[in-house]
């Protein structure tokens, strides 16, 4: 049974607060709560894009399987290139098999645990089936199973998703996690004008004992698609104060100062800004090739000239 602080460490992952996480001091290392809690904080390490830290963290000499595969993830976000990236995966595939034999000693949480840092990984590098084949969608461990919900979610199969939530409700306790793969799925299929969705967030935010820039950008990702574009603003302004480099905040807010409310020179800029530091940001790639195709089918047509005056 978990302790109440490790407890409350894993509230604070799942609601995204990884910059507080980042910031816990570890227990003492012969408590039962050391290396999960050195997980947890390794892990938002890695959420946060800071997987210097991360490694320099997890002990270089370990022999815990889960921290092996923590630090493979980080190297695997980490790598430049796709040769150093595949040698990760590699690592990562020898732990999903290692974990399977019969020789293996660890528990089922073990287990768990390095089949979804495995899936992570594979997600992260595109490699969907391979992902959705080590997390199991048959699974009963309920971390898997959001992380399968975001894949379907990501690929337009929200039907899928669905089923994966719908399914863990049979057996998986009112959990927070659960309540959160609810909220997700509300978010990207607008079921009941997001009302869930923002109830569930709103909620989350208001406990005192939290703080997540995650949750407010979130909350105002909610409020855009409610058309409450000042009510976002005022959540990205404050995740992006919390969390400057916050990209999906700063990308957000570039989409609520489009919407109205604020100078067209401002828009601009915080479009620049995004255009800048985040090139390959989903959005700058989208709006980038939708304006060099509409170049591209404006070349297509000249104008004629002017039609001559007659005197």
């Amino acid at each position: 049974m978990e302790s109440s602080e490790l407890y409350h460490v894993k509230q604070q992952f799942i609601l995204g607060a990884f910059k507080a996480l980042t910031a816990l001091e570890l227990p003492d290392a012969s408590s039962p709560d050391y290396a999960p809690t050195l997980l947890y904080k390794a892990r938002s390490y890695i959420a946060l894009n800071d997987t210097t830290s991360a490694l320099q963290l997890i002990p270089s000499d370990t022999e815990d399987i889960t921290l092996k595969a923590a630090a493979s993830l980080a190297r695997s976000v980490a790598a430049s290139n796709l040769s150093d990236q595949e040698a990760v995966l590699e690592e990562l595939r020898d732990f999903s098999v290692e974990i399977e034999s019969e020789d293996f000693e660890g528990s089922e949480k073990e287990k768990a645990v390095v089949r979804v840092l495995a899936g992570t990984a594979f997600a992260r590098a595109g490699e969907v089936e391979e992902a959705l084949e080590t997390l199991g969608t048959e699974t009963e461990d309920l971390e898997a199973v959001a992380i399968i919900v975001q894949i379907y979610l990501s690929i337009n199969r929200p039907d899928l998703a669905k089923k994966q939530f719908e399914r863990s409700k049979r057996w998986a306790e009112d959990d927070l996690l659960l309540q959160l793969i609810e909220s997700n799925i509300g978010l990207v299929t607008g079921k009941d004008a997001y009302l869930n969705t923002s109830s569930f967030y709103t909620e989350q935010i208001a406990n005192p004992s939290l703080s997540s820039p995650h949750l407010l950008t979130a909350r105002g990702v909610t409020r855009i698609l409610r058309n409450e574009i000042q009510e976002a603003k005022s959540d990205l302004e404050e995740s992006l104060a919390q969390q400057k480099d916050d990209v999906e905040a700063l990308a957000a807010f570039v989409v609520a100062a489009g919407l109205g409310g604020t100078k067209p020179s401002e828009a601009e800029e915080l479009w620049l800004r995004l255009e800048k530091e985040h090139p390959n940001h989903p959005l700058v790639v989208d709006v980038t090739q939708k304006a060099e195709l509409f170049d591209e089918s404006v070349a297509k047509f000249p104008v004629p000239p002017a039609a001559a005056t007659v005197a």
